[in-house]
């Protein structure tokens, strides 16, 4: 499962959000701005900041890989490495 840190202003996360969709790789969206757990969470693995888009990718086998700002092709290969089907 892939999930998407973001706000509604963000260009980066506009950016990755079109090329993956352009990919058909599934996610789901959450605005950090209203959700305070989310917001903590980005805090939490960007050193105190809000950094945005932040990418939080399960496995089903339990596995789990955090990227800050990535490129579509991070994402990708985050995936194939988690066995994480688009």
């Amino acid at each position: 499962m892939l999930t998407m840190y973001s706000t509604p202003w963000c260009g980066y996360c506009h950016r990755l959000k079109s090329q993956l969709d352009r990919e058909g790789i599934g996610y789901e969206v959450v605005d950090i701005e209203q959700d305070p757990a989310a917001a903590k969470f980005v805090e939490s693995v960007n050193g105190g900041n809000q950094t945005v888009p932040t990418v939080r990718i399960v496995s089903p086998n339990g596995g789990e890989s955090v990227l800050t700002n990535p490129t579509i092709v991070q994402v990708k290969n985050t995936l194939a490495e988690l066995g994480v089907t688009a």
